[in-house]
């Protein structure tokens, strides 16, 4: 049905001084699920987020957020209206407490993110939910630390936490374990898993275990272009992608769930 569609693309192209990096992509990715978005390097992933979050303008096609065309919309504007992505390198403000980053959030979700003037004791109301935010995301006994101290896999949660604050609807996430070892790897994912219980997640991975254990849906992009689609069983045992990753995949997908 129309309404389980909380994001939807449109024949959407990005060209580049005529290289055409995005090609007639048709997303669509179903409210209350996590859709994985994956495929080699240079496939285009990067690059459909950025449209999506409107961080690039498309070429040609239309992106619809809830049935409404947010194409022209800026990013900020998006944002507002539930759509809010994390980076791939971990955005946050390293000499702030973690309690602090997460207000940040806040005040940007309540309209006061350029009232630096307010008095601590304004802001400090916001300090309730910024706590049980962190408390979401297993980092309350760290809310006094400053996040330059935190640990790779911490910081992550930190920002998917300061995410979490903007309150949205859909959540972008550009390669949440990239460059994490196992034991991060293992708590980011069950994060993301317990934070898209009330939420839509779309998140760009490279990690097939990861992808395996959560992914509702999985979209497969090659050259710019969708050559694949489902769950994981079924995109899994497909010759096409495959043979896109060169036999790369193939070891990774046959050992996802050892």
């Amino acid at each position: 049905m129309a309404d389980d569609i909380i994001l939807q693309t449109q024949d959407l192209v990005k060209e580049f001084l005529g290289f055409v990096a995005v090609n007639r992509v048709n997303l669509k990715v179903r409210r209350g699920q996590i859709h994985a978005l994956i495929g080699p390097n240079g496939a285009g992933k990067t690059t459909v987020f950025n449209l999506l979050t409107k961080f690039l303008i498309p070429t040609q096609g239309t992106i619809l957020f809830n049935g409404q065309d947010i194409t022209s919309k800026k990013p900020a504007e998006v944002a507002h209206r539930g759509l809010v992505r994390s980076f791939q390198i971990s955005a946050t403000f390293p000499n702030l407490t973690v309690l602090e980053n997460v207000r940040i959030g806040l005040q940007g979700a309540t309209g006061l993110s350029l009232h630096f003037w307010r008095s601590e004791r304004v802001l400090s109301q916001l300090n309730d939910r910024a706590m049980a935010l962190l408390e979401e995301v297993g980092l309350e006994s760290f809310a006094d630390t400053q996040a330059v101290e935190l640990a790779y896999g911490r910081k992550r949660a930190l920002e998917i936490a300061t995410t979490l604050a903007m309150n949205p609807e859909l959540m972008l996430l550009d390669e949440p374990t990239q460059g994490m070892g196992h034991e991060d790897v293992d708590r980011v994912t069950q994060l993301i898993k317990k934070v898209s219980a009330n939420r839509t997640v779309l998140m760009v991975e490279h990690n097939m275990s990861v992808v395996s254990r959560i992914a509702d849906t999985i979209s497969v992009l090659q050259r710019g272009q969708i050559i694949a689609e489902g769950p994981y069983a079924t995109v899994s045992q497909n010759p096409q992608v495959l043979e896109a990753y060169m036999g790369t995949v193939e070891t990774e997908l046959e050992g996802a769930h050892a």
